[in-house]
Order: structure tokens, then C-alpha cells, then sequence
């Protein structure tokens, strides 16, 4: 763990078994473990039983619990075949099919036998009505209906709650500790409770704001209502030297692929490293980018055994901003997907009606955490040409 902002904000990346820093499936589970009163859970999937285990103890703690997940993990899409083997009686094996899960794959099977735990211990447990994906990754604890309590806290970040994204695939999480940045992530699974999901969702909330902490500006937005790639370009057109990303899925329709070329040739340093099982199709924006100059690499799970895939979605700009979270530099993420991206820092000398004072410094060394990460993924990587 490595704190900043007085010990406000906590930065992890995963996992150490890749050679990263932390154990985020320890992280998810202390800062359940943390819970006194309440967890909102919004999470694509969750197929990691200790993580499950920690909210069901949370409930036996007494905490209210409350969860949105991605049905496509949880719901089949028709029912299952009965394919009778010799001596089997048809009617035996329809029963099976019908009711146990063991002609399922495992990993189909672990998400259902977790939901159904969850349910029979009383937890409120929702699927999205998104009909693209639903990919939140957040935790509010210890704050609802709008209550300024001195333990709330955010978890949110990159990270599926599954063994995988926490033990083979390359991941960042952040926690929050304070309750304004629990706001507006409250009010989004306030909106999921309401039925509103992707580009059904109606903003009747208010807009993102900057919010500082100890000294470090802090801005939360959500897709696809705050259309946050155009707050990722607003902040790409601030560098002035570098900038370094490491990112699961980057699609040439995404427009933040046309900024990135445009400060290349303002002569900003610019590299990056993409998921080499996305990074490799055609629509990827690889190429594209290498053509202009832009350094990229694909990971290699040559170079880092036990890789399974590169998912961050990261930035980093000169020594003054991180924007990092769920969402991927994809169309479909910022126009239908469930989404949420933070923004960190800033290189200027902000008022305090905008977020400041900026305290640089500290701001400087949130990126430098980041970018170490980055560049040591690089350095396990394998340049494109």
C-alpha cells in the first residue's frame, strides 16, 4: 500500500504475482473487512470466493449490503442441453441440466454458486439492464443517503472481483477516504437502483465537480453521461513534455487516438502498452499510433510468465495528472458502456472554486507511482513494428 494526501488517498497495482506491488485481492477484502455500516457494490463480475466470503461476513457483521453486477456472468442465454451419455435415462439427465451446474464451465458455475450464497444470507443482489456491458468496478462503504460519516470511503479502480483480475491480469485500485468522493459514486448506484443504466440513463444529478484533497484535485466522471473521453483529450491537451499509458483495449474509433497523434507532433514523448490479445486485431489503434511515431508495445507473456492480460486503463502526463479507472479507450465505453474514470492532480495553480490549492509535489508523486508501474511493464514488453 502507498498513501498520499495525508494518508486520504490509497494507490495499489497488481498483482504480485506478476511482480507488481500489491495484492489486490487482499485490498478488496481488508477494505470490505473495514465495513461497519453499509456497502454498495457495483462490479461486472464476481467469481473470487474469498472476496465473496469477506461480504458475507460483512452481513454477519450486521452491514447492509447492496449489488449491481453484469447479468451476461449470471444468466444463460438458453436452457441448457441434456446430452444423455450410453445408459443414461433421458429424464435423469434433463433433471441434471436443470438443476445442477456441473455440465456448466467452472467458471459459469463459481459465479452462480456465489450468487447464490449472497442471496440466501440476504443480500440485496440486482443484475444492470445495461443491454451492452455493465462495467463498474466500485465499492462505496459506510456512506448512504446523502450522510457526512467520518469512515466513508471509495474502492474503485480497474480491478474485476474475480481470481483472474486479481492474480493474473495487470490491474490498479484506488481507495478515497473521504465522503464527497463518495458522493456522486452513491448517486450512480442510486441511479441503478432507479432501472437507469447505459444511454438510458437521465443526469438529473448534478455534474462532475472538482474536489480537493490535502492538496490534490480529485474529479469523478461517469459514461456515459459526462462523456468522459472528452475529459481524458481535455486532459491529454494539457501535457507539455510526456506521456505514458498502459491500456487494456485502444480502438481506432476512440478520439482519443487523434489527440494523442496531434501532441506527437507537438513533439510531447509520448508511449504506451497495450493488451497484446487486443493491441493485435485490426480495429486496434496499434498501428495507427506506431505509424505517427508513438512508441507502443504489446505485452508478452513471454517476458512475464503468468500474464494473462494487460488491463489497466491508465494515464499518466508530465508530473501533474493521473486519469485512471474502468473505462477502456473504446466508442462503445464512452457512448453505452456503464463506466466511471478519476481524474488526479492538475499542472495548474487552481483557485479553491476550482478544486485547488495544488499542492504539486504530492500530485507528482501520485504519477511517479503510476508511471513506475508503467514503465515496468514496458520493460517486460515487446515494442511493435
Amino acid at each position: 500500500m502507498t498513501t498520499f494526501a495525508q494518508g486520504r488517498i490509497e494507490v495499489f497495482a497488481g498483482p504480485r504475482e506478476l511482480g507488481a506491488p500489491d495484492d489486490l485481492e487482499q485490498v478488496i477484502i481488508d477494505f470490505i473487512g473495514d465495513a461497519r455500516r453499509s456497502l454498495d457494490i457495483a462490479v461486472q463480475e464476481l467469481d473470487c470466493e474469498p472476496i465473496a466470503q469477506a461480504i458475507l461476513d460483512a452481513v454477519y457483521r450486521g452491514v447492509s449490503v447492496r449489488m449491481f453486477m453484469e447479468q451476461d456472468y449470471l444468466k444463460a442465454d438458453r436452457p441448457p442441453k441434456a446430452r444423455p451419455k450410453q445408459g443414461e435415462v433421458m429424464e435423469q439427465v434433463v433433471h441434471e441440466a436443470q438443476w445442477e451446474e456441473r455440465r456448466r464451465p467452472r467458471s459459469i458455475r463459481t459465479n452462480r454458486d456465489i450468487l447464490s450464497a449472497l442471496l440466501r444470507c440476504g443480500v440485496d443482489v440486482k443484475a444492470d439492464l445495461n443491454p451492452r456491458i455493465f462495467h463498474q468496478k466500485f465499492i462505496v462503504r459506510d456512506y448512504r443517503k446523502g450522510k457526512k460519516r467520518g469512515r466513508a470511503a471509495l474502492l474503485t479502480g480497474s480491478t474485476n472481483f474475480t481470481w483472474t483480475g486479481t492474480h493474473k491480469n495487470l490491474n490498479h485500485a484506488i481507495i478515497f477516504h473521504d465522503y464527497r468522493i463518495c458522493r456522486p459514486y452513491a448517486e450512480e448506484f442510486q441511479e441503478c437502483m432507479e432501472g437507469s443504466f447505459g444511454v438510458l440513463q437521465p443526469r438529473h444529478l448534478s455534474h462532475p465537480r472538482t474536489v480537493n484533497i490535502k492538496g490534490v484535485p480529485v474529479r469523478i466522471l461517469f459514461a456515459p453521461d459526462d462523456a468522459p473521453e472528452l475529459e481524458i483529450i481535455k486532459q491529454m491537451l494539457k501535457a507539455r513534455r510526456r506521456l505514458d499509458f498502459a491500456i487494456f483495449t485502444f480502438s481506432g474509433s476512440s478520439g482519443i487516438d487523434d489527440a494523442m497523434i496531434m501532441l506527437r507532433r507537438a513533439q510531447i514523448a509520448i508511449r504506451g502498452v497495450l493488451d497484446k490479445g487486443q493491441g493485435g486485431r485490426d480495429w486496434a489503434a496499434t498501428e495507427w499510433l506506431h505509424n505517427e511515431g508513438i512508441k507502443v508495445y504489446l505485452s508478452d507473456s513471454r517476458k512475464l510468465p503468468g500474464l494473462g492480460k494487460l488491463h489497466h486503463k491508465l494515464m499518466v502526463i508530465d508530473d501533474d495528472i493521473v486519469v485512471a479507472g474502468s473505462m477502456n479507450y473504446t466508442r462503445p465505453a464512452n457512448t453505452y458502456n456503464d463506466e466511471n474514470i478519476f481524474v488526479l492532480g492538475s499542472p495548474y495553480d487552481l483557485p479553491k472554486s476550482k478544486g485547488g490549492p495544488v499542492d504539486h509535489p504530492e500530485c507528482g508523486a501520485i504519477v511517479g507511482f503510476f508511471r513506475q508501474e508503467i514503465d515496468r511493464i514496458i520493460d517486460r514488453s515487446t515494442l511493435y513494428h
